[in-house]
């Protein structure tokens, strides 16, 4: 199985259909699990959670229905991919052949222990599910240029991927790729 998170940035160009285009090209008929970020969506619970300042596990569920608006939305331009909101789902799906976006289940993460932070975004979830369902790979599309040559700890520094991920992937039995969404999508 093979997890691949695509930035909710995407979103603000042709460049998110181009790699939905490409997810649906090149891994057709294969174990595969796409994670939306949140986008815009998530953009907008940042905003009201500074103005409001409301309680971090509000802004944590808020940020998680933004996921599930992108899962919404990519469904809606992939209307053959299957949504599932939850672990057990999934296997369910790629049984039926179908690529899977997730749509998590606040429940289920909440069960998980996943803190309330905005230090754990959509890429730190992407690597929670790959360790859950035991993926072969972790795959994350990002809208900015990869220089394949740092660390994660270097990429985490930068802010490309969120301040958790390196715990989330410290034990990781699969294959990390975090990929420039241009060249990957081409």
């Amino acid at each position: 199985m093979i997890i691949i998170k695509l930035g909710g940035s995407l979103s603000r160009s042709d460049t998110l259909a181009n790699c939905l285009n490409a997810v649906e090209k090149n891994y057709r008929g294969r174990a595969v699990v796409i994670v939306p970020g949140g986008g815009a969506f998530a953009d907008q619970v940042r905003l009201a959670h500074q103005h409001w300042q409301f309680d971090d596990n509000t802004a944590h569920h808020m940020a998680l229905l933004a996921m599930q608006q992108m899962a919404l939305m990519f469904k809606g331009l992939k209307p053959d991919f299957a949504v599932v909101h939850s672990v057990a789902a999934i296997q369910d799906q790629l049984n039926r052949r179908k690529t899977v976006i997730w749509s998590p289940d606040i429940i289920e993460l909440d069960n998980a222990g996943i803190e309330a932070s905005w230090d754990i975004t959509s890429d730190s979830l992407a690597a929670w599910l790959a360790t859950t369902v035991s993926a072969a790979e972790l795959i994350l599309i990002k809208s900015v240029a990869i220089d394949s040559s740092i660390s994660l700890h270097q990429l985490a520094e930068q802010n490309i991927v969120d301040k958790a991920f390196c715990d989330f992937v410290a034990q990781a039995a699969f294959k990390i790729q975090v990929i420039d969404a241009q060249s990957w999508s081409e």
